[in-house]
C-alpha cells in the first residue's frame, strides 16, 4: 500500500502555449515539424498545397489507428523513442521526433487543423478510417473555463474524412493573414535549407505546389568559390558547387570527434559529414526572396547544423569569437547526427531549432569547429592570394608597372597586391582605383627604403594601410588596433563600475553603448536597443491596455535589442552587492518576456525572446558546482541566462589583451605605416 501524501502535481492545460503553440515564428519551420512526421511515417511522399484560404499537407506514410491518434499523436510530448520507437518499421529510417510537441505548432499559422487518416489493415483485418478538428478557439475556451480535464477534438464521420489511400492529411484552414501569401518557390527553398533529406533520399520526396523540392533548390551551392566537406559522403557536394574557382579549390577534411564528458559517462566516437564554403563576395550572402506581396532577406553567412537530416541550429557561428576577413565569406551545412543519440539525453531546447550550450557533446563539436575554421582561414588566404596575384598580372597597367621593377621588388609588389586584393569591391572602379593608389605606396616607401616593412602587413592590419591610400566607403573593416584599444579601455572602465557597487544605471548605460562585453556577435543588432523602456511606451502605437495585464503593462526592462536572426533579447541588470533568488529572478524576468510575447504577436510575428541577467553574486540556490549547473539548466530551458560581473569582465579581458599579446608585431607595424607620408600626385 503506497503512502499517503497531503501533496498532489497537476499539468495545467495552458502547458500547450507554453510548450508548442508559442515556440515556432514562421510557416517553413512549421511545416517542417510535419514534413519531420511524414518522415517517421516511412512515407514515401508529402505533397504541400498552398491555397488562398488553407494549406494542406497529405503524405503516404503508415497512416494511424484510433489507438495511434489518441495513445501518440494526441498525447502531446509522447516520448516515442523511450517505447523503443527509434528506426521506423518499413525504411528502417532514424525517427526525428523525440519531445512530441511539434505538433501543436500548426497552431502559430492557423486556427484549425483538420486531420484524416488511413490505415491498411493487415491480413484478416479491416482498413480503417479515422479523422478529427483541433481548434484554437476551442483549446482557449477550454482553457478559460479552467477546465482540466483532456481537451476533445471534434470527431469526423466516415463520409467526411476523403482520404482513401494509406496515409495521414493535414489540412490547415482560418489562416493568419500573412500565412495565405506565402510564395511556393519561396517555401520550396527554406524547406530545402531546412532538411538534407529532401531531394537527397531516393525514398523521400516532398512537392510544393506540384513541384518536387530539390537539393539544388537551396540556391547557394552556386556561388560557393572554395569548399571543404567532412567524410567521402560528402564528396557529392564538389559537383553541386560546380562555380569552383577551380577543380583543385575544394578539399576532404577529417570529420570525427571523440566526446567524452567530465564524469567519463558520455563517451563516444561521432562523425561530421556535410561541408563548409566561401563564397566570391560577401553580399552573396544575403539572399532576397518573394514572400507573398513583401521581399524577405535571409542572412546566408551562417553555418547550420543538421541532425537527422533536419536542421537542428541556425548557426554555430554565433557561439564563437572570430573575427577577420574571411568570416564574412563563409556558408555551410554541417551533419552531426552524435547530437542526438537514443540512449543518451536529449539536448536540443524545447522548440529544437537550438541545441543546449554546455552539453560535452555541442562542447566537443564547437571544439572541433574552432579548429576547422582556423585550418578554412589559412587556405582561404592562400588560395585568394593566388587568384589575386592572377588577376593583378591581366591589368595591362599594373603587369607593365611590375615587369619594370627589379626582381625582388617585382616579388614583394606581388605579396602587396596579394594581400589588398582580397578586400572586396562592387565594381572593378573601385578595384582599379585601390591598386594604382597601392603601387603610389609602394613607390614611395622604395623610395625610402622600408619595402621590407611590408613583409609584416597582414588581414588584420591592412585597414590600417587602407586609410592612408585612400578613403573608400565601403572598405569592408576598421583598424583593429585602435578597437582592441579601446575595448580593453571600456572593459576596465565596467569592472571599476562593478567594484564600486555602481547603481545599475551606470552599468546600464555602459553596456547599452557597448553590447560586445556580453557577446561580440551582438555588434550585428539590427535595432536600436532600448533604454529603461516600459512596455507601454516601447508599443505606444499598439492598444497594449488591451493585451497586458497592469503588471507587465508597467514593467521595466533594463536594455532590450533584436538580433540579425529575429530573436529579441532582454537584459536585466542587477547591483553587484545583491544576493539574489533563482526563482524570483525568474518571476520577474518571466513578467518582462511574457508580455513582450503577447506585443510581437500582434504584430504577426512569434519570434523567440532570450533574457540575459548579469548578476554580482552567485545566485542562492548555487550551494555547489553540481547545483549550480542544475540551477542554470531550469533557467536554460526557459531561455533564461544568467552572467556573474566577475565572469564577463574577466573573460572579456582575457580575450582582447589575449589579442593585443598575438598581435604585438602587428601593433608595431600599425604604428609604422601610421606616420607614412604616401603623397598623391594631383591629376589635372
Amino acid at each position: 500500500m503506497s503512502e499517503y501524501s497531503k501533496y498532489k502535481m497537476n499539468i495545467s492545460n495552458t502547458v500547450l502555449y507554453h510548450l508548442g503553440i508559442n515556440l515556432y515564428s514562421n510557416v517553413p519551420a512549421v511545416l517542417s515539424e510535419v514534413v519531420a512526421n511524414s518522415w517517421d511515417a516511412d512515407a514515401t511522399n508529402v505533397y504541400v498545397e498552398i491555397e488562398t484560404d488553407k494549406i494542406t499537407i497529405t503524405d503516404d506514410g503508415h497512416g494511424m489507428t484510433l489507438d495511434d491518434i489518441n495513445e501518440k499523436y494526441l498525447l502531446v510530448g509522447y516520448p516515442r523513442r523511450m517505447h523503443n520507437e527509434v528506426v521506423t518499421d518499413r525504411y528502417k529510417r532514424k525517427v526525428m521526433g523525440r519531445k512530441g510537441i511539434g505538433k501543436l505548432s500548426l497552431f502559430s499559422i492557423a486556427e484549425t487543423v483538420r486531420v484524416e487518416t488511413f490505415k491498411k489493415g493487415k491480413e484478416n483485418e479491416e482498413n480503417e478510417k479515422n479523422g478529427f478538428v483541433m481548434s484554437k478557439q476551442a483549446i482557449d475556451n477550454h482553457i478559460a473555463e479552467k477546465n482540466e480535464n483532456p481537451y476533445a477534438p471534434k470527431a469526423l464521420s466516415e463520409s467526411e474524412i476523403k482520404i482513401t489511400k494509406n496515409g495521414t492529411r493535414i489540412i490547415l484552414t482560418d489562416l493568419k493573414k500573412r500565412i495565405t501569401k506565402a510564395h511556393p518557390n519561396y517555401l520550396r527553398k527554406r524547406l530545402a535549407r531546412r532538411f538534407s533529406i529532401i531531394g537527397a533520399e531516393d525514398n523521400f520526396n516532398v512537392f510544393v505546389g506540384g513541384s518536387r523540392v530539390k537539393i539544388t533548390d537551396r540556391d547557394y551551392f552556386h556561388k560557393i568559390q572554395f569548399l571543404w566537406y567532412y567524410g567521402d559522403e560528402s564528396g557529392k557536394y564538389i559537383n553541386l558547387c560546380n562555380n569552383l574557382e577551380n577543380p583543385e579549390h575544394n578539399e576532404k577534411r577529417d570529420g570525427t570527434i571523440e566526446v567524452t564528458d567530465e564524469d567519463d559517462i558520455e563517451n563516444l566516437t561521432g562523425s561530421i559529414k556535410g561541408w563548409i564554403g566561401t563564397v566570391r563576395k560577401p553580399n552573396e550572402l544575403t539572399d532576397t526572396n518573394v514572400d507573398g506581396e513583401k521581399d524577405v532577406n535571409e542572412n546566408l553567412n551562417k553555418i547550420i547544423i543538421m541532425v537527422r537530416g533536419k536542421l537542428a541550429q541556425e548557426n554555430i557561428l554565433d557561439d564563437f569569437r572570430q573575427s577577420g576577413f574571411y568570416t564574412k565569406y563563409l556558408i555551410g551545412e554541417i551533419h552531426a547526427d552524435f547530437l542526438d543519440m537514443d540512449d543518451l539525453d536529449d539536448i536540443a531546447t524545447t522548440s529544437r531549432q537550438e541545441i543546449i550550450k554546455d552539453s560535452p557533446r555541442y562542447e566537443e563539436l564547437k571544439t572541433w569547429m574552432k579548429n576547422e575554421l582556423f585550418h578554412i582561414r589559412d587556405k582561404w588566404d592562400e588560395w585568394r592570394s593566388k587568384i589575386v596575384t592572377r588577376e593583378v598580372n591581366r591589368t595591362p597597367a599594373i603587369k607593365e608597372w611590375l615587369d619594370e621593377l627589379k626582381p625582388t621588388e617585382k616579388k614583394q609588389a606581388e605579396s602587396l597586391f596579394s594581400k589588398i586584393g582580397k578586400i572586396h569591391f562592387d565594381n572593378d572602379e573601385n578595384r582599379n582605383q585601390l591598386y594604382i593608389h597601392t603601387a603610389l605606396a609602394f613607390e614611395n616607401l622604395l623610395y625610402k627604403g622600408a619595402l621590407n616593412q611590408l613583409e609584416r602587413i597582414s588581414l588584420e592590419n591592412i585597414p590600417a594601410f587602407m586609410e592612408i591610400l585612400s578613403n573608400f566607403d565601403d572598405i569592408e573593416a576598421s583598424l583593429y588596433y585602435q578597437i582592441i584599444q579601446e575595448r580593453l579601455r571600456i572593459i576596465a572602465k565596467l569592472h571599476n563600475a562593478v567594484e564600486d557597487n555602481a547603481v545599475e544605471r551606470t552599468i546600464q548605460e555602459i553596456l547599452y553603448e557597448h553590447l560586445w562585453l556580453l557577446d561580440p556577435s551582438w555588434d550585428r543588432a539590427t535595432e536600436t536597443p532600448y533604454m529603461e523602456q516600459s512596455v507601454k511606451k516601447e508599443f505606444e502605437d499598439l492598444d497594449a491596455k488591451e493585451i497586458l495585464t497592469d503588471p507587465e503593462l508597467n514593467g521595466r526592462y533594463d536594455i532590450k535589442y533584436k538580433m540579425t536572426a529575429g530573436k529579441h533579447v532582454i537584459i536585466e541588470l542587477k547591483r553587484a552587492n545583491r544576493k539574489l533568488d533563482q526563482y524570483d529572478l525568474l518571476r520577474q524576468v518571466e513578467k518582462y518576456g511574457e508580455a513582450l510575447r503577447k506585443i510581437v504577436r500582434t504584430t504577426g510575428k512569434n519570434e523567440p525572446i532570450e533574457t540575459v541577467c548579469l548578476v554580482g553574486k552567485e545566485l542562492v540556490q548555487w550551494s555547489d558546482a553540481e547545483q549550480r549547473e542544475r540551477s542554470k539548466r531550469t533557467m536554460e530551458q526557459q531561455n533564461v541566462r544568467v552572467v556573474l560581473y566577475h565572469e564577463l569582465i574577466e573573460d572579456a579581458y582575457r580575450n582582447y589583451n589575449s589579442f593585443l599579446q598575438l598581435r604585438h608585431e602587428h601593433g608595431r607595424t600599425y604604428r609604422l605605416i601610421q606616420n607614412l607620408e604616401i603623397e598623391v600626385p594631383e591629376v589635372d
